[in-house]
C-alpha cells in the first residue's frame, strides 16, 4: 500500500479513502485492467453465433494482443502470488475473468459443434484446451522472459487454431 499510494502521490491514509482494504484494491484493479478482455469474450459470443469459429478466432486474437501487454498479464500474474494469503481475490478473479471468459468460449464452441464445424467433445474442456496455450504464451513471454510469439498475435493464433484443430497426430 505504501508503495501504490508515493506513486499515486497521496498518503497510504489517502489510499485507504479510496479503498477500504487491499481486497478491494486488488478486486478494482482485476475490475479496470482484465475483466473488460472477459467481457468483450462474452459479446464476441453473444453475437457470433452464426459464424462461432469466426468469433472463436476474435476473441484468440483480442486474447493474444491483450496479454502481450505486460500490464494487463501482470494482474493475473499477481492474482496468482496471492491467491493463498487473499483466497477471496482468486475466487473473485475466477468469477468475474475465468467464468465469464470460458463461459463464452464454451457457447461458442457448443456452437460449432450444432453447424458441424467442431466434432462432439466436451466443450468446457475444449474451451480450456483452447486458452490454456495462450495463457502459457503469456506466462512464457512475461515471467520466463521467455522468446513469445506474442509479438505476432496474427500468427500466433493462426498456430494454435491448427494445431487445436488438426492435432499434432500424423494421419494415414
Amino acid at each position: 500500500m505504501e508503495d501504490i499510494a508515493k506513486r499515486a502521490g497521496i498518503s497510504k491514509g489517502g489510499v485507504y479513502l479510496y479503498f477500504p482494504s487491499k481486497t478491494a484494491l486488488l478486486e478494482a484493479l482485476i475490475e479496470a485492467r482484465v475483466t473488460p478482455l472477459a467481457r468483450l469474450a462474452q459479446t464476441i459470443a453473444a453475437t457470433g453465433g452464426e459464424d462461432p469459429m469466426n468469433a472463436i478466432r476474435m476473441i484468440a486474437t483480442a486474447a493474444a494482443h491483450r496479454l502481450g501487454d505486460p500490464k494487463v498479464f501482470a494482474v493475473p500474474r499477481l492474482v496468482i502470488s496471492v491467491a493463498g494469503q487473499f483466497p477471496e481475490i482468486a475466487e473473485f478473479y475466477r468469477a468475474h475473468v475465468v467464468d465469464v471468459a470460458l463461459g463464452a468460449l464454451t457457447q461458442l464452441i457448443e456452437a460449432a459443434m450444432a453447424k458441424g464445424a467442431l466434432r462432439r467433445v466436451d466443450p468446457r474442456a475444449a474451451a480450456r484446451a483452447f486458452i490454456g496455450p495462450i495463457l502459457f504464451e503469456a506466462l512464457f513471454a512475461h515471467v520466463l522472459r521467455g522468446e513469445s510469439a506474442l509479438g505476432n498475435p496474427e500468427k500466433l493464433i493462426e498456430q494454435h487454431f491448427d494445431v487445436w484443430l488438426n492435432g499434432l497426430e500424423r494421419r494415414a
